[in-house]
């Protein structure tokens, strides 16, 4: 086989007229031609840093979709399934990844669960991180989410960073507002990279401590704008990610838009392509190609280089994708879950008060950090009550694999003025979280997904909508076309709701995320992210 276009080599800097000859999977030359084709090719893309779980997709339903925007390879972090099934979840992944082209790498999972403050389905101890080390399948150790845990030596850490330096594998890291003496020690303790950067000073003060930085821009936390202009000088020490895509956002684009978006800004398109492409292979030892002599044949054909549109990908020499159009296939696979706990009565949300102040997380659009607020509290017989004049509303997390009284709390940016919105995709444990405007309409939407084994729901006075995700209760059974638009009728049914929010699910699913900053909520109740304990929901 032989491909015709304007080759980048981005290596070296230039672009020059030629033919790529593949044989058996394999690039076997790379030579200057004369012709009149005036497509381009460049190495794939590689996603540096994505839980393939946020898709709703299981990765090979992924893989149908990523090919078109030209992506070639994950970085995939398989910590949500882990959280629900354990390693047999990081198995089922690895599994059902290489049924398709589309090169997956994951890493063990570093945290599960990601605290002791929450409660999961499973736990992945040092000795898992020892035998998953040992696996050629795993490439890294996946983002160190514990960083106090780091940072205090604690012995379960400890051990887990010493296996992946054991085995030569690198260690992800997950700091967000880490700063001063506590990154230094971070760093030292041989994490390597960060995605969670949300401001210019932070990103550069981790670049110049050695760390690599991962700009990440997902469907809830944006932080492109924040950092692009780190990338012109500190290019050979960056990479792209998603972190977090939903489907509809996934039908759209991938690493090629932040390309366009960073070309738009005026940055030299080497550079640009050195943090899409090439870093992610490098750093993490992928077996992906990087446009030479001998590679992997795995590369992609685009219009220009500046919309960056995908005419055509190859992986393994396989055209996988052309023109929109995917050819991977879906395949069979096991479906597994974790889901035990009875429907509730609407009585399980009531929360008897007499407060005059409540703390109240205030839900930051595009972003994982909240802040905590304090409100007037809203009291009827005898119950704190949301109050939709004031768009404080009554959230609450329900542990999906016990039956347990639901933990309660308060949040503000919603914006919604009937029913109520759920999902069992709630950052890390994948409890149930909802939010809604009154206890009758959060205990339908929570029972909604009880039923169904999980899912994202909408409920409101005059109609029901679920997504269902069976596998894990966090994954669909089906292809990311279908999962795509039943998840973009639900955006629309949520925003006709009031919800001013972006992605209000996405938003939803990481308000239980406590390890960022400041407030947020688990099954246990209400946790200060910024002092690793918990606080009362009551101000007196």
């Amino acid at each position: 086989m032989k491909v015709q276009g304007n080759i980048v080599d981005i290596q070296n800097k230039r672009i020059f007229k030629g033919e790529i000859t593949v044989q058996n999977g394999k690039i076997t030359s790379i030579e200057a031609v004369e012709h009149s084709v005036e497509q381009y090719i460049i190495p794939g893309f590689v996603d540096a840093h994505i839980h393939i779980e946020s898709s709703m997709l299981v990765p090979s339903e992924f893989a149908k979709i990523a090919v078109t925007h030209g992506t070639v390879a994950t970085v995939s972090d398989p910590h949500e399934i882990a959280n629900v099934v354990g390693v047999k979840g990081v198995h089922f992944m690895i599994e059902n990844g290489k049924k398709v082209p589309l090169k997956f790498n994951f890493g063990a999972p570093s945290c599960v669960p990601a605290t002791s403050f929450e409660s999961a389905g499973a736990v992945i101890d040092s000795d898992d991180i020892k035998q998953l080390m040992a696996n050629p399948d795993i490439k890294y150790l996946a983002e160190m989410m514990n960083y106090p845990g780091v940072l205090f030596d604690d012995e379960e850490v400890m051990k887990k960073l010493a296996w992946a330096k054991h085995y030569n594998k690198p260690i992800d890291g997950h700091a967000p507002g880490l700063r001063g003496d506590d990154i230094t020690k971070y760093i030292g303790a041989g994490i390597s990279t960060d995605h969670e950067c949300f401001t210019f000073d932070e990103g550069l003060e981790k670049l110049q401590k050695g760390m690599k930085v991962i700009i990440r821009e997902g469907s809830a936390a944006k932080n492109f704008e924040a950092l692009i202009d780190l990338l012109s000088e500190h290019y050979k020490n960056m990479m792209f990610c998603s972190d977090d895509k939903h489907p509809d956002d996934l039908l759209l684009g991938h690493i090629n838009q932040l390309c366009e978006r960073a070309v738009a800004k005026g940055i030299d398109v080497f550079k640009i392509l050195k943090v899409a492409c090439i870093n992610p292979v490098k750093h993490y030892n992928l077996d992906v190609g990087l446009l030479q002599n001998g590679d992997d044949a795995d590369f992609v054909v685009l219009e220009d280089l500046e919309k960056f549109k995908v005419l055509q990908t190859y992986i393994n020499g396989e055209l996988v994708a052309e023109n929109g159009q995917s050819f991977v296939k879906s395949v069979d696979f096991e479906v597994l879950n974790n889901f035990d706990t009875d429907k509730k009565e609407v009585s399980a949300f009531l929360y008897p008060s007499t407060a005059k102040k409540i703390r109240v997380i205030e839900a930051k659009d595009g972003e994982l950090v909240t802040n905590e607020i304090h409100a007037d509290a809203l009291i009827e017989k005898g119950n704190l009550v949301s109050n939709t004049q004031e768009d404080v509303l009554k959230m609450t997390v329900v542990n999906r694999y016990k039956n347990e009284k639901p933990s309660i709390a308060f949040i503000k940016n919603f914006g919604l003025k009937e029913g109520a919105i759920a999902s069992s995709v709630g950052h890390d444990s994948h409890n149930i979280i909802a939010v809604g405007v009154s206890d009758e309409a959060i205990c339908k939407a929570v029972n909604l997904l009880i039923e169904n084994k999980g899912g994202v729901c909408a409920v409101s006075s005059s109609e029901e909508k679920v997504v269902p995700l069976p596998v894990a209760g966090i994954m669909s059974d089906k292809s990311a076309v279908e999962i795509g638009k039943s998840y973009a009728e639900l955006d629309r049914m949520s925003k006709k709701m009031g919800s001013t929010l972006r992605a209000p699910y996405m938003t939803l699913s990481f308000m239980a995320l406590l390890v960022i900053p400041s407030l947020k909520l688990s099954d246990k109740g209400l946790f200060d992210g910024n002092t690793f304990q918990f606080t009362s929901l009551e101000i007196n």
